[in-house]
């Protein structure tokens, strides 16, 4: 799975390096032995920003990319698209994806994070539960959810890990909202790409089943 990520990242057109974040050996073995290049982290970071912030505090780079190694089918043009929001402007200091909401039942969904933005596309919140509210059984409000790639400059990326943790975080268990409760801006960037990524065997077996179906669409008709 972390080969698939590794190999679909490399076709991002703004990403200079791809580098797999690991704190297991057998993970390391396996990114070497299909060619990817690995850093090795410390085992006890409480998340994948934590683990990225230790690879900046060692690489100049000016900008962070955050891509999630259970997402196999990631879509490289939402990873650029993501990138480039963070060129229009200097006080934005993450980035981020959001999807519109096809099937009723995500909206409710708490496993499912939902996001609003404001008019100038920066993020306000982000929960499990629905928002926006629709009063009075208003139609038309748009629901999006949040697909979990983040892209951050360097110095937000070097301060996250000493962030207070404030109630909003603790409450809804979701760690991008400690930018936001401690001032930071994240750009949000609709995108068409629909996250899947890989949490339970049910999830393993469904990606399975759609690179069979790739593999089928692509091979070559057998000749007569």
């Amino acid at each position: 799975m972390v080969q698939h990520v590794w190999e679909r990242a490399q076709h991002s057109r703004y990403l200079d390096e791809v580098l797999v974040a690991a704190d297991d050996e057998r993970i390391a073995r396996a990114v070497r032995g299909f060619g990817g290049r690995v850093r090795m982290t410390r085992s006890d970071h409480p998340s994948g920003t934590d683990r990225l912030a230790e690879i900046a505090s060692a690489d100049p780079a000016t900008i962070f990319v955050n891509i999630q190694g259970d997402e196999p089918l990631i879509d490289p043009g939402a990873i650029d698209a993501a990138i480039l929001s963070m060129n229009d402007d200097e006080a934005v200091s993450m980035s981020t994806l959001k999807k519109k909401i096809i099937d009723p039942t995500d909206i409710v969904n708490g496993n499912v994070v939902k996001v609003v933005t404001n008019l100038a596309g920066d993020a306000i919140y982000f929960s499990r539960c629905p928002i926006p509210y629709e009063r009075d059984g208003r139609k038309g409000v748009t629901y999006f959810k949040h697909v979990g790639l983040y892209v951050y400059r360097r110095d937000l990326l070097l301060r996250y890990p000493e962030l207070r943790v404030g109630p909003l975080e603790e409450a809804e268990c979701l760690e991008q909202l400690r930018a936001l409760e401690n001032g930071y801006r994240i750009r949000v960037v609709e995108t068409d790409y629909e996250s899947l990524g890989v949490d339970t065997p049910e999830d393993l077996e469904r990606v399975n089943d759609l690179f069979s179906a790739m593999a089928a669409r692509f091979s070559p008709e057998p000749h007569a």
